[in-house]
């Protein structure tokens, strides 16, 4: 369904959106109650309840918006907006339990009655009215009350000894742009790279693989063009995300970029021929920076701090598949790889890996971030959907429209391959010192939803492509016929 939203606003200077306003898609999909039974030595349930939600916990939400398959064109935009709502909901809950750690641990029942319990009746209100947009011009969705309830959940982030449970504890009591209490990163979040077993495997192409590749070269970010919105998932909706993204390629995109804006807009890409729009979550080292937007909703006042960093080298190759040639994208097609909610939502869509240069070839983590060796650097890879439904630029819950090839590069009955879009980012960032919780040299985390706690796994990409007729025949030429070409 191609999107086509008028403009009716812009934020000040590319920047985070100063604007309190609604968030991205929905909740994380509901794991279990932390304090819904007594333990073995006879702990009460509300004994239980007061500890988890006094320590490290969040908020956790079913997804309603990747229950939605199948949205009417007619509904898609108030139940965008009613998705987005839901986000909002969900960081304001947190927002409240991160600042109620005393009346907490004074009464057992203060989270369940005063955040959880309000929290679930907000969600059944603008679940149903999603219900009711969608049955006034289709079948009325049933069931969907069942996703309004939120239940407590542990998220790990313990602080070290020594360190108050107020604040990230990660800076060693110097930093002054903390986090929100328990949300993250923690030392835990971390693996030494050269202890990790090897785990990749290089999958087998027949012979009519199409082994050609296409490379757009369009920077790092260095023109720091920055904001909190996601035009995918939330349009017209600022701080749609909740976190900051880097953008390179197209230059106008945010909350309220149609299609046409992306079409007569510039682009960092050298072939400017590439107006495609690729973006990410920044990351950012946890030392203490006040960054630009400290104080703004989608950085810090969300639990996203610290100096933001930039890419020394980003890479944007599009490859072939091993099973044999590849047909064009469609203009406009926008795809999101790995998922920002992954915490909560489980690992099925989390596919953003990370490692060290030079063990790229053995070692890819999902769930840690990586120290790297000295002289070695911090990388990200994003691999997209490769399979195309062959209809539509997007979907309900966008991820629909698009899959992943099999393990043997079959794409699903129906489906046709594309070109597959491998982002690299490589980042010139020390190993952090976990012994005193990075306060000699600091902690980095991706940005994120704040319930998410900055746990790696929830790393994502998001790709709209925008490349004009003439170099995507390059491209797909390029790809089928096994040359590289850029």
């Amino acid at each position: 369904m191609r999107r086509n939203t008028r403009k009716r606003s812009r934020t000040a200077g590319r920047t985070v959106g100063a604007v309190a306003a609604l968030a991205l898609g929905a909740g994380g999909l509901a794991v279990a109650n932390i304090y819904a039974s007594a333990d073995e030595s006879g702990t009460s349930k509300g004994t239980a309840q007061n500890q988890a939600a006094a320590g490290s916990s969040t908020i956790d939400c079913p997804d309603v918006g990747q229950q939605l398959k199948d949205v009417p064109a007619q509904a898609r935009t108030q139940v965008d907006r009613e998705l987005a709502l839901l986000d909002k909901q969900i960081s304001e809950a947190y927002q409240r339990l991160s600042t109620s750690q005393r009346a907490i641990q004074q009464d057992a029942n203060f989270a369940q009655n005063a955040i959880v319990g309000p929290l679930k009746d907000k969600r059944k209100a603008t679940i149903d009215r999603i219900a009711t947009a969608i049955g006034r011009v289709a079948a009325k969705p049933q069931g969907l009350d069942a996703l309004a309830p939120c239940t407590l959940r542990a998220t790990g982030n313990q602080p070290a000894a020594g360190q108050p449970a107020g604040g990230n504890g990660n800076q060693g009591g110097n930093n002054t742009n903390a986090g929100q209490a328990g949300n993250g990163p923690v030392a835990a979040d971390f693996v030494d790279i050269t202890k990790v077993k090897a785990n990749v495997s290089t999958p087998a192409r027949s012979k009519k693989a199409s082994k050609g590749v296409f490379v757009s070269k369009c920077g790092v970010n260095a023109n720091k063009l920055y904001n909190s919105d996601n035009v995918i998932v939330a349009p017209g909706v600022t701080n749609g995300a909740h976190h900051v993204h880097d953008y390179v390629g197209n230059q106008d995109n945010d909350a309220f970029s149609s299609d046409q804006d992306f079409a007569k807009a510039g682009t960092s890409c050298q072939n400017k021929g590439d107006k495609s729009s690729y973006y990410w979550p920044v990351l950012r080292l946890q030392d203490g920076t006040k960054e630009f937007d400290a104080d703004k909703l989608g950085g810090g006042a969300e639990g996203n701090t610290g100096r933001i960093l930039t890419a020394k080298k980003a890479t944007l190759d599009f490859v072939g598949s091993p099973r044999g040639k590849v047909v064009a994208m469609p203009k406009f097609l926008r795809i999101i790889t790995g998922d920002a909610k992954a915490f909560t939502n489980g690992t099925a869509n989390a596919n953003a890996s990370w490692s060290c240069t030079g063990f790229e070839n053995k070692v890819q983590l999902k769930d840690k971030y990586p120290l790297c060796p000295a002289g070695k650097d911090v990388v990200r890879t994003f691999k997209f959907q490769s399979c195309w439904d062959g209809k539509n630029i997007d979907s309900a819950n966008h991820r629909t429209h698009v899959a992943f090839a099999d393990a043997g590069g079959n794409c699903p009955s129906g489906f046709r391959a594309i070109p597959q879009l491998v982002q690299r980012l490589v980042y010139d960032v020390d190993a952090p010192s976990l012994k005193d919780n990075g306060k000699t040299r600091p902690l980095f985390a991706l940005d994120g939803f704040p319930e998410q706690a900055h746990k790696p796994g929830t790393d994502h990409g998001d790709f709209i492509n925008v490349f004009d007729a003439r170099v995507t025949n390059k491209m797909v030429q390029c790809i089928n016929t096994g040359r590289r070409c850029s």
